[in-house]
């Protein structure tokens, strides 16, 4: 497989630039640089780091728990936590518990988790003695969704169990009554996801299942543009970036976490399910020229957290490594032959621009969509990724 399958070559009709601040590319097709050559996400992370200033992080964070435990007092929970096992969401719970806040985690148990971060999801919980909420998806239901956006050659095959977490949890917040989600993304370590790498809707996912798979789901809740309507502005359920109010340092966060809770790191960027180890590792750089190493580092470039050349160093020592037996393993869990599958690797590549989605209408939204994001009603990064 090594020697049949070579990285498909870069079909950008343009000069190759990198930004001048940060490491991403002109292998962004949607990036866009300023005079002094600082890209787009550059100023989309000044923007958010505008928004969640470190010197008022304290004031804000204090008002922001007040609020959730005022608002959630009379319930057994006060917030939602989705947990991975991973770094962020194992101390998005560790922080939520020592700030006071009484959370239920809830763990979407899709078939592709590590050994690892089980255990690190069942250490966190029983150390803080947080209830654990599980929910395991149909396996075939998950395999039909994956094998449905590879068969539609689109770089963003890992966001159907990305959608459905978020699907779960707004579903077990209104069920429980409780008004907040904390969110374990924070844009000083991973940045922001460019919309060419990833773009997620309801309506573009069903479009894509509907063609390449079965269009059915049963096993979880798959949430709907309604749907999501009626979570914020009835149930008026928010979601909460805590990380966004602290001074995430990931090398730190590891030590405590380490420490405190017996958390074990899983050896790569989101390698703590197999199935996005396979998809960003192997499918993205080797056939769509996608390196998603760019943005988390760019993101601990932006934050003063790893110099810039520290940071092309990494990336120009060497094509990111991937696992063959991992690779094996997905195709076959997929259940494709190796021959089956390599057609559909070297299908040519497309986008969310060739199946419907919500984007015409979100931008056609613009002006509603900042109000509600200056608001709080939406989380401010919608406005600026999608909208903007």
């Amino acid at each position: 497989m090594e020697a049949k399958i070579k990285p498909l070559k870069n079909t950008l009709d343009i000069e190759y630039q990198r930004c001048s601040r940060c490491v991403l590319d002109t292998t962004v097709s949607d990036i866009w640089f300023d005079d002094a050559g600082v890209c787009k996400y550059c100023h989309i992370h000044d923007e958010m780091d505008r928004l969640h200033p470190l010197e008022n992080m304290e004031k804000d964070l204090k008002r922001i728990v007040n609020r959730i435990k005022r608002d959630g007092r009379d319930k057994t929970y006060d917030c939602i936590v989705g947990v991975s096992g991973g770094r962020d969401s194992i101390h998005t719970l560790y922080m939520a518990r020592q700030l006071g806040l009484r959370p239920l985690a809830v763990y979407f148990d899709n078939g592709w988790n590590t050994d690892i971060a089980v255990s690190n999801i069942r250490k966190a919980t029983d150390l803080l003695r947080v209830d654990l909420r599980r929910v395991k998806a149909d396996r075939e239901e998950v395999i039909d969704l994956q094998r449905a956006f590879l068969k539609a050659s689109v770089p963003d095959a890992d966001i159907p169990t990305v959608y459905a977490i978020h699907s779960v949890l707004y579903e077990t917040a209104a069920k429980e009554g409780v008004r907040y989600i904390l969110n374990g993304h924070s844009f000083r370590t991973e940045g922001t996801s460019p919309i060419s790498w990833t773009y997620m809707d309801s309506r573009y996912i069903k479009s894509v299942h509907n063609k390449f798979g079965s269009g059915v789901v049963r096993s979880f809740k798959f949430m709907t543009l309604w749907y999501l309507l009626y979570c914020v502005f009835i149930k008026r359920i928010r979601e909460v970036r805590l990380l966004e109010y602290v001074d995430y340092n990931k090398k730190k966060v590891d030590e405590d976490l380490a420490l405190d809770l017996g958390w074990v790191y899983y050896g790569g960027y989101h390698h703590k399910n197999l199935y996005t180890k396979f998809f960003q590792s192997f499918l993205l750089p080797n056939k769509f020229n996608i390196d998603k190493r760019k943005t988390e580092l760019s993101a601990l470039v932006r934050s003063g957290q790893l110099t810039r050349e520290d940071a092309i160093d990494q990336l120009e020592a060497g094509a990111y490594e991937y696992d063959r037996s991992v690779v094996m393993y997905a195709v076959s869990k997929l259940g494709w032959k190796l021959e089956e599958w390599e057609t559909i690797f070297y299908r040519a590549p497309r986008s969310h621009k060739d199946f419907r989605t919500y984007l015409p209408l979100i931008r056609l939204l613009r002006l509603p969509i900042w109000i509600a994001c200056k608001l709080r009603i939406l989380p401010y990064i919608l406005y600026l990724k999608y909208a903007s």
